[in-house]
């Protein structure tokens, strides 16, 4: 059996992080037999290799070769502390520092480049923002190697096929299936343990592309749907997916199973642990997905599965979104008319922003929609645009944005088909003298989502959550 284990930043943020990440290879390797590892950039708070490097590509764009050149030091320092600290003094540190300093010389070239043109690609881009994991995984590799632990270092260039869309590339899954397995299955049978980039592919020319937000949970996903593992850990700083934020309600808890489903989406709408694109590899051959946590590794974390044992009515988290606006397009002149909602969708598609949640009138009277409050503005005038001439004859009578609102979501599967959850939710809120402003509801009925005031978000949060704890 192969369990594939991903370690995110500050998992390989230190040289005393990659003892301890090594510990834990080492020990699920006896265990399981055989091990796969994918591995983000070095990023201890404050400092993260990925957001120094986009910061000297950044400052490239603005004409600043001296940020990018007082960059380069601290990028050495990160990366030469660890190695350092890590492999003995003689050849083999020498020849990985030489290969670090190769990469730190060509993200300088490429800054050159972006500064001259005054101009940085999404190709250029992508090329920056995955030379991180590639210096990290060469130095987890070579210490792994250094304490008896046979290791390779492989760039998933070399497995994980994608398309052309640079910054957020999707991967073709028959081409990085078999290349995946071309390349992996032989190093495994070997009793090689490959350590693997995260966040990173390449399209089918070899031009190197990032999977985009949680990148490099996904590269594990894929990998671990690719070689058909029995499992696929996701090592992080938290214990598994709460119950809800800690910050707002310090006796949030860890759950210790969920579905593919809610943990979809609570991804969705808020929770931070994984993006919900971490969940469509591992669920097409039903891979359960543990969240785990390397400081703490005897926690057993919460496994993600296909179907659990469902407790009526339950729900299991709630979670909250803000900086949002809600979108309202009114006017009794709409009532029966066909194509309204398309022609509206149509214009918020065109501005390129996510529609978080859609509610309408049984009247046909007014169509809602929340988006996040950077396109607000943008998207009320492309609506204003499409319906001027409805405007101009009162058909329409109003478009406009309600700023500061927030999506407050509860979700569990245990609530499918089960009379008085929404009830018991809203009643919740109700009490707390919290307004609720627009509800939607999926076919699954595996959550609810509400939208309130910002400033009350965060008093629904422990309202509803207290609810959790009663049920």
């Amino acid at each position: 059996m192969t369990l594939v284990m991903k370690f995110g930043g500050t998992s390989v943020g230190s040289a005393e992080a990659m003892r301890q990440t090594a510990d834990i290879i080492e020990q699920f390797k006896k265990e399981w037999g055989s091990t796969v590892v994918i591995a983000s950039a070095m990023g201890s708070k404050p400092v993260k290799v990925t957001d120094l490097l986009l910061n000297g590509s950044k400052a490239a764009l603005a004409g600043d070769m001296d940020e990018v050149t007082q960059l380069l030091p601290k990028l050495r320092t990160i990366h030469f502390d660890a190695i350092e600290e890590l492999i003995p003094a003689g050849d083999k540190q020498t020849a990985l520092k030489e290969e670090i300093d190769q990469y730190l010389t060509y993200f300088h070239n490429i800054c050159q480049a972006i500064s001259f043109l005054r101009e940085i690609s999404p190709r250029a881009s992508d090329a920056i923002g995955g030379m991180g994991e590639q210096m990290s995984i060469r130095i987890l590799a070579a210490y792994m190697s250094e304490r008896g632990t046979p290791t390779e270092a492989i760039d998933a260039t070399e497995l994980i096929v994608t398309d052309d869309n640079f910054t957020n590339a999707t991967p073709l899954i028959d081409e990085t299936n078999a290349q995946t397995m071309a390349r992996l299955k032989p190093l495994i049978e070997q009793g090689i343990t490959p350590i693997v980039t995260g966040f990173i592919g390449a399209t089918t020319d070899g031009i190197t592309t990032t999977l985009g937000r949680g990148g490099s949970d996904y590269s594990a996903a894929i990998i671990g749907r690719a070689i058909e593992a029995a499992e696929v850990w996701i090592w992080t700083d938290v214990d598994g997916v709460m119950s809800t934020d800690p910050r707002i309600v310090p006796d949030a808890q860890t759950i210790p199973e969920l579905t593919y489903l809610e943990v979809s989406e609570l991804a969705f709408y808020g929770a931070q642990v994984l993006h919900p694109r971490t969940m469509r590899p591992v669920m097409q051959l039903g891979i359960p997905l543990r969240i785990k946590n390397t400081f703490n590794p005897d926690s057993p974390g919460t496994v993600i599965v296909k179907e659990r044992e469902l407790k009526a009515g339950n729900i299991r988290a709630v979670t909250g979104i803000r900086e949002l606006s809600m979108i309202s397009v009114e006017g009794r002149g709409m009532l029966g008319v066909h194509g309204v909602a398309a022609r509206a969708f149509k214009s918020v598609a065109e501005s390129e922003a996510s529609v978080l949640l859609i509610s309408q009138s049984s009247s046909e009277q007014s169509i809602c929609f929340v988006v996040q409050q950077k396109n607000s503005a943008d998207v009320v005038q492309r609506l204003e645009t499409e319906f001027a001439d409805e405007i101009k004859v009162r058909n329409i009578d109003c478009i406009a944005a309600n700023e500061n609102v927030a999506i407050l979501t509860v979700v569990g599967s245990g609530m499918q088909g089960v009379p008085g959850v929404s009830g018991r939710f809203l009643g919740a809120l109700g009490d707390s003298s919290i307004s609720v402003m627009a509800i939607a509801q999926g076919s699954s009925e595996c959550s609810i989502s509400v939208v309130v005031a910002e400033d009350q978000v965060s008093a629904g949060i422990q309202a509803i959550h207290k609810m959790i704890l009663e049920q």
